[in-house]
């Protein structure tokens, strides 16, 4: 509807001018009165239809063959008064068949060649003959090849203009529907990948908790802790454990717990200090330079997806540099900004290519490569980009950038 309106603009100022300049340039006597109303009546179809598309009223297919059949209406007002078939512009039924044929259904469009071929054998018998001034009658061929000629060109440009907008338009809903394809594969994937974290989680309880028990009996055992080094060994092993059993723990928790229920409130600066100090237990004080240039606090949610989000970031860059890495924190309008430097190889072209699609890293190990995967779907489920560089002193920058409006808490 937006193209006939944009098309039925055009034709009216074009109309316009063509009457005009028949009338008052060539000294050929018209009907100005009864042609301008007709040219009117279509400004008023136009702000009718352009008052339905600002209140995002639906176009079925009915309606766009009404407003087909009210512009041939109008066109054929037009040539009955202006000579009916002798006038060379009758070809303009052309551009409401060919705009039929592309945005009707096919009986509409079979409906609309029926009724402008109608129209056409009607203004053959009956029409207004024009009454040409002497010195053009002498030249009516010559004349009427001119007039042919400007309607040819006139068909031929807005016909392309029209179907290569329509193109368009049919090109990017293809490319909207094909990256929704895509996105739909990547959640289904995500939700398969949920499923087995939670089915794992469930099945390793059961192991992890005899663990446990083993080596909290071995840690009461006076001749196991006689040897120092094996006391020091089995306290790492009671830490990994609790480790273990806390993210198994964690895995069910976020399994069963939608978020926004008993949210925790906490600050940006908060949480980020938090989540830096616990990465810290992990790996070492030293792995990590952290920098927060947030400004003023703020009142968040505290999001384990982000917190996991972060956590898998600075993991792939730990593992990828082997050095310290850099964390920066930082605001840019409405938006929370968080870097992460690292001085490894960097990323690979494919993997910049194909950042956020599962199975691309720099490790070959079987199954390598979900995590910057879970990093972009889990940023974009929020409403967040992710972006990923290589720096020119070399390693790469991971820059993700999220509206605080996902994370701020407030009264609602």
């Amino acid at each position: 509807m937006r193209q006939l309106v944009n098309l039925r603009w055009l034709a009216v100022c074009g109309q316009c001018a063509t009457i005009l300049i028949v009338r008052f340039g060539m000294g050929v006597p018209l009907p100005l009165l009864p042609m301008l109303s007709v040219v009117a009546a279509l400004v008023v179809l136009n702000l009718v239809s352009m008052a339905q598309l600002s209140r995002r009223v639906t176009n079925s297919n009915s309606a766009l063959f009404a407003s087909l059949l009210l512009d041939v209406a109008a066109l054929t007002a037009l040539l009955y008064q202006s000579g009916g078939a002798t006038n060379p512009f009758i070809s303009l039924y052309l551009l409401q068949v060919v705009m039929g044929a592309v945005l009707l259904e096919a009986w509409s469009s079979w409906v609309l060649v029926a009724i402008t071929s109608a129209a056409f054998v009607l203004l053959a018998e009956v029409h207004v003959p024009l009454a040409l001034p002497p010195r053009f009658i002498t030249d009516w061929g010559d004349l009427y090849m001119i007039g042919t000629l400007i309607c040819f060109g006139l068909v031929a440009v807005l016909l392309v203009a029209f179907v290569t907008r329509i193109n368009s338009n049919l090109r990017a809903r293809d490319a909207r529907l094909a990256t929704m394809r895509q996105q739909a594969a990547e959640e289904d994937h995500i939700v398969r990948m949920g499923l087995l974290a939670t089915g794992a989680a469930h099945e390793l309880g059961t192991p992890l908790a005899s663990l446990s028990v083993i080596v909290n009996d071995w840690r009461h055992a006076p001749a196991l802790m006689a040897q120092e080094s094996f006391a020091e060994e089995i306290g790492e092993m009671q830490v990994a454990l609790a480790r273990c059993k806390a993210i198994v723990t964690g895995i069910l928790l976020a399994a069963g717990e939608a978020r926004g229920e008993n949210p925790t409130i906490t600050s940006v600066k908060r949480f980020f200090d938090e989540v830096v100090a616990e990465w810290r237990v992990q790996h070492s004080p030293e792995a990590i330079v952290y920098d927060n240039r947030f400004g003023a606090d703020m009142a968040i949610v505290a999001d384990t997806a982000v917190k996991q989000v972060i956590w898998n970031v600075l993991d792939n860059a730990a593992e990828a540099s082997g050095q310290p890495i850099a964390l920066d924190v930082s605001r840019d309008g409405a938006s929370l900004v968080l870097s992460v430097r690292d001085t490894g190889p960097g990323f690979t072209p494919e993997m910049l290519a194909n950042l956020g699609k599962p199975y691309h890293s720099t490790r070959e190990r079987l199954g390598s490569g979900l995590g910057l995967f879970l990093v972009v779907n889990a940023m974009r489920k929020l409403g967040g980009t992710v972006d990923a560089r290589n720096r020119a002193e070399g390693g790469a920058t991971v820059t993700i950038t999220l509206p605080l409006s996902a994370l701020e808490w407030g009264e609602r």
